[in-house]
């Protein structure tokens, strides 16, 4: 897929179709881009000369962009997709080699002990486990549109995602064994409940390479389509539709479904009773009701 040129123009104009501002592409990164149309924002993995390999900026920059997309009311979906002939390459391993984000103490001379050297081993953890979780608790649903290769660390990104599609030619591999390491960022916990516990044994012990139909038969895809073209596309119609609805029940639901994933059922039972009994009576509520009764398709305003 090339990259356009030109995204509509710029911020200031409106949608024909829902009264949306939308704009062009966005963001100071080297590594992501942003495009804005009608609602939908699509963040791009935008570093093809590397294979989109996570580096240094990649893991500064994500949380970044995810904290702007989260706070900007305009957006109420996002894609997440890939430049150039892959979706991920997973972590760069240069990145790896040196030292993946960890901090030394300036001014020192002195050799860290290996209580220092542990330390900031685990603060570097932390922060790309952060980044990875600012996917998973971006308040809007996030769609990851994967073709070619997705390895390594783009499968803890896509496992942060809501929801997840293919295209025909995407390979996906938790690759960390082959390694030796330990998957470290996400996968080994979002992952078994994607596809159950049994799935994610067999492609984090194994490292083995699985192509979409595998990858759509155990439940880490939701639809398999053609090519790259295809995937961002039906990645962006079911943004659309999404962001159709009211903000405040969409962002409502998943915020539903993610607190169901870590308590009993009662438990969410009661969060989700005290969460309407806070926002029910909106607006929006409202005007579903009035375009329902006057036959028209509602305008949802997330007032």
């Amino acid at each position: 897929m090339d990259r356009p040129a030109v995204i509509l123009g710029g911020w200031g104009e409106t949608s024909p179709q829902r009264g949306l501002t939308i704009g062009p592409m966005t963001t100071s990164s080297e590594v992501l881009t942003v495009e804005h149309l009608d609602g939908v924002a699509t963040l791009w993995l935008d570093n093809p000369r590397k294979r989109n390999a996570m580096g240094a900026a990649f893991w500064n920059d994500l949380p970044l962009e995810m904290a702007k997309l989260a706070d900007d009311p305009l957006v109420r979906a996002v894609v997440l997709a890939g430049r150039g002939p892959m979706f991920s390459s997973g972590i760069d391993l240069e990145f790896l080699l040196a030292g993946a984000g960890t901090a030394g103490d300036a001014g020192d001379s002195r050799p860290p002990s290996a209580a220092v050297r542990a330390d900031r081993t685990y603060r570097g953890l932390k922060r790309l486990q952060g980044a990875i979780t600012s996917v998973a608790e971006c308040p809007k649903p996030v769609i990851a549109a994967v073709h070619g290769w997705c390895i390594g660390a783009g499968v803890d990104l896509i496992t942060a995602c809501d929801i997840r599609l293919a295209a025909a030619d995407a390979r996906f591999s938790v690759r960390e064994t082959r390694l030796a390491i330990v998957a470290d960022v996400g996968t080994l916990q979002r992952l078994p409940r994607i596809v159950g516990p049994g799935h994610a044994a067999e492609l984090a012990l194994t490292a083995k390479d699985i192509s979409a139909d595998r990858a759509l038969a155990i439940g880490l895809v939701n639809d398999v389509l053609e090519d790259q073209d295809s995937v961002v596309a039906a990645a962006r119609d079911m943004a659309s539709e999404m962001a159709a609805l009211s903000p405040l029940a969409v962002q409502g639901t998943k915020a539903i479904l993610r607190h169901a994933q870590d308590h009993r059922v009662a438990d969410s039972l009661d969060y989700v009773a005290l969460w309407n009994a806070a926002f029910a009576g909106s607006n929006d509520t409202a005007e579903a009701v009035a375009a329902f009764m006057e036959k028209r398709p509602p305008d949802f305003t997330g007032t």
